[in-house]
């Protein structure tokens, strides 16, 4: 077998490998969040930056609540947008959510940990709300900052407002001013984002194993949050 050929099959396989551990991830994440008895004022009290978290489509905040915890107890206070829901709203009015939560509790400096559609909620708010101008910095991860080739095949408008032709998707993609304020985390195969998440501008940083959802456990993530934030 050529060697282009056996780099493909190893290659594929190892794509493999990670969608299965990536969605074995999704659903463990996905039913500690239903079960999940978390109180999200027991995360808001320390004494170092604020984070808000900003999650993924059709995930709670509680998706990503071993992540907070971990950076909530470095001391960080961490702010959640129960209002969200599981974040099937249009990405402006949850911008607009995120906005009214930062002036209602008189955040300054924050830093938003986003996943997924969350970092286009953030980028969206940052760009484009007078409140953007709280937020210090974001960094997200497996973010769809370029939109999703697979979007337009997708069943339900929510989801088929990541593709690319998309009028706030070409906004967001217009307002490169914000990208400067963003760490974009992404593996190196996400099997929701072939185009991937780099985002000119931005800092941009690759992790080691690839995945959509499992890629918020990896360690990387919270060195990234603690060098912005810390």
């Amino acid at each position: 077998m050529p060697m282009d050929a056996v780099t493909a099959v190893r290659t594929g396989a190892r794509d493999l490998s990670w969608w299965a551990k990536d969605y074995a991830y999704a659903v463990r994440a996905q039913v500690r969040a239903a079960w999940g008895r978390a109180v999200d004022e027991d995360l808001r009290e320390g004494s170092g930056r604020p984070l808000v978290l900003l999650p993924g489509i059709y995930e709670t905040w509680r998706f990503m609540e071993p992540l907070a915890r971990a950076l909530h107890g470095r001391g960080h206070p961490v702010h959640v947008v129960t209002e969200l829901g599981d974040n099937r709203r249009p990405i402006a009015e949850s911008a607009g959510r995120v906005a009214a939560l930062l002036s209602s509790r008189d955040l300054h400096d924050v830093v938003l940990v986003a996943h997924s559609k969350g970092g286009l909620i953030g980028k969206h708010l940052m760009a484009f709300d007078p409140e953007g101008a709280r937020v210090r910095a974001m960094v997200a991860v497996a973010t769809p900052f370029g939109g999703s080739r697979y979007s337009r095949l997708m069943p339900t408008p929510s989801l088929r407002a990541f593709a690319s032709g998309d009028a706030t998707m070409r906004a967001l993609a217009a307002a490169a001013d914000a990208n400067a304020r963003i760490v974009s985390v992404y593996g190196p195969f996400d099997p929701h984002i072939p185009e991937g998440s780099e985002l000119a501008g931005a800092r941009n940083v690759e992790l080691a194993s690839g995945g959509h959802f499992r890629v918020l456990a990896d360690p990387r993530v919270i060195a990234e949050v603690v060098r912005v934030a810390e």
